[in-house]
């Protein structure tokens, strides 16, 4: 496989995983974004650790898709990820949860 072809592909697989990423971010609840990979989640737990002097995270996904273009299951049930660099979680806006604004249930 020449270069051209191998930044073709990958090209498109970021462009495939976007278009996943779109379809499914409303199921999730966090995103967890790693050193190495980013995550949705709908149970997130992380952990500062103590081994040595040396601080590290432990982060803790159910219910998770990773964002990795070279894993063909992307979907998992539970993700353990060890890290020395920081995470980053963040809550997942809920627009469709939000009532409508203005008096609509007439009081």
């Amino acid at each position: 496989m020449s270069a051209e072809d191998l930044e073709k592909y990958e090209t498109e697989m970021e462009l495939t995983l976007y278009r996943e990423y779109r379809d499914i971010v409303s199921q999730f609840s966090y995103v967890v974004e790693t050193e190495r990979r980013f995550y949705l989640a709908n149970s997130v737990d992380v952990a500062a650790r103590n081994a040595d002097g040396e601080i590290y995270f432990e982060v803790r996904m159910s219910d998770a898709w990773v964002w990795d273009m070279y894993r063909p299951a992307r979907f998992v049930k539970n993700v353990r990820v060890l890290t020395f660099k920081d995470v980053n979680v963040e809550e997942l806006d809920k627009p469709e949860l939000r009532l409508p604004e203005g008096n609509q249930f007439g009081s």
